[in-house]
């Protein structure tokens, strides 16, 4: 049972990795790999009676029978899912709308510098608490938009997109709504709201500022700005900002609903689409009378990226067979066996899961941890908030800046400027290596009280 499943697991992330030079969209990988996987396990029964089994799990299908318990899992595993899949849903259609009222122009139209270094410093800062308050991919669409208002030279504009990318990626790990992988280990209750953003917005800041720092030392002189062209439908001016205001309001409303009422947080999420929905329905009813056909929720579903939502919803079914079937736990038993579950021996567990989330996809990484540490039962190893948790969400979201193709935001530059997988890997991932570390060190000295710094000294020498 363990190495049929495995192996499939592993053909389907070979195939989800080599997505671009197969040409197989990586959701049909992935909803294919979730379904099939829990068709396998289907027939498995016997092995997992004699292998995985806890006693919990042969009491229940000694009691209930297989098919009750494949269907207890099913339906406990695909509402968890389905949490993060309606939080992104409505997530990126409160934030396709703010786009198609134009509403991000407010933010783009005071930058006016086009001195290199200035620019440079402007457009990462800006990113950074961008995708925080958004999530990291949209905040990458949204400064590859503003970059082709701002400069003109391709391969100058290619350095600016790289460190968005960066900078993206960081700034949306030390939010609970800034990277997909955050907000999984936010929902799944291993991190808060407060304790997650100042544990690790240092640490993510020094990720940024690091390869900054270290290309703005080499950039001198202007960029060039293209001409000016304008066009699609002109919203007023009252209108964008309206807009943005109430969905950036709507986005910041869910950690205060979820600490206020204990509610999950997808439904603070909808609930915030519904009255922007409700909002864009009046005024697009009034601007149509008067000749002007303005965007609604509607017509913005029509263009919200569906084939994401899917492979999350595919990936996460796909992990939580790995989960049930006991293989995750049996990993986690061989990882703390390898490193430990004291510092600094997790700390390596986190690391090696953010590099390993620049050549596959960080969500199933996460989601994977997430199944292998429990934090309810009677033995929890990282409890909710522990420094696992929030090191694991500083490595995952940065990790997958080391490549172009490991996070959602690098493949949205990567399909929008064309940017070569070389040339990235040769300018631009041992910036984002050195971000990591630096970043990563700070997390770890922030955290190691200085008796336990002093240890580790003596133990070095």
């Amino acid at each position: 049972m363990v190495v049929a499943l495995v192996t499939i697991f592993i053909i389907g992330y070979f195939f989800i990795a080599m997505e671009h030079p197969f040409k197989i969209n990586k959701t049909a990988t992935a909803l294919a790999l979730g379904t099939l996987l829990w068709t396998v396990f289907a027939f498995c029964e016997q092995a997992f009676m004699t292998g995985g089994a806890s006693i919990m799990d042969l009491t229940f299908i000694k009691e209930e029978g297989w098919h009750a318990f494949l269907s207890d899992h099913l339906v406990d595993n695909l509402g968890e899912t389905a949490e993060i899949v309606f939080f992104l849903l409505g997530a990126m259609t409160i934030v396709t709308l703010i786009e198609d009222y134009q509403g991000f122009r407010v933010i783009t139209d005071k930058i006016t510098t086009t001195n290199k270094k200035k620019l440079l410093w402007v457009i990462s800062i800006l990113t950074f608490f961008l995708s925080a308050l958004l999530d990291n991919m949209t905040t990458a669409i949204v400064m590859i938009a503003l970059l082709r208002k701002l400069i003109a030279d391709k391969k100058e504009r290619w350095l600016y997109a790289g460190m968005v990318i960066l900078a993206a990626n960081a700034g949306g790990a030390w939010s609970p709504i800034g990277d997909v992988t955050t907000i999984m280990l936010w929902i799944g209750g291993q991190v808060t709201t407060v304790n997650i953003m100042v544990k690790t917005i240092i640490a993510s800041l020094v990720c940024m500022v690091v390869p900054v720092l270290i290309v703005g030392a080499t950039l001198k002189g202007e960029i060039q700005r293209p001409e000016d062209s304008n066009s699609g439908v002109d919203v007023p001016s009252h209108l964008r900002k309206l807009i943005l205001f109430m969905g950036v309001a709507a986005l910041i409303f869910v950690p205060i609903f979820k600490t206020i009422t204990h509610l999950p947080p997808y439904l603070g999420m909808l609930f915030g689409l519904a009255v922007l929905w409700l909002t864009t329905e009046i005024i697009s009813r009034k601007y149509e009378k008067e000749g002007h056909k303005l965007p609604t929720a509607v017509s913005t579903l029509e263009h919200i990226d569906t084939p994401t939502i899917l492979f999350f919803l595919g990936i996460l079914m796909a992990v939580s067979c790995l989960k049930v079937a006991g293989i995750l736990g049996s990993l986690a038993g061989g990882l703390n066996n390898a490193f430990g579950t004291e510092a600094p021996g997790f700390f390596f567990i986190d690391l090696i899961i953010g590099i390993l989330s620049s050549v596959v996809d960080n969500v199933p990484l996460v989601a994977a941890a997430m199944g292998m540490y429990d934090i309810t039962g009677a033995n929890v190893i990282f409890e909710p908030n522990h420094p696992f948790w929030e090191f694991l969400a500083y490595c995952a979201g940065t990790g997958g800046s080391l490549l172009i193709i490991g996070s959602a935001a690098g493949v949205a530059v990567m399909g929008m400027e064309k940017i070569d997988f070389i040339w990235y890997l040769k300018k631009i991932s041992w910036l984002a290596m050195a971000g990591y570390i630096a970043g990563a060190l700070v997390f770890m000295l922030m955290d190691v009280t200085l008796f336990e710094q002093v240890e580790w000294l003596r133990n070095l020498a």
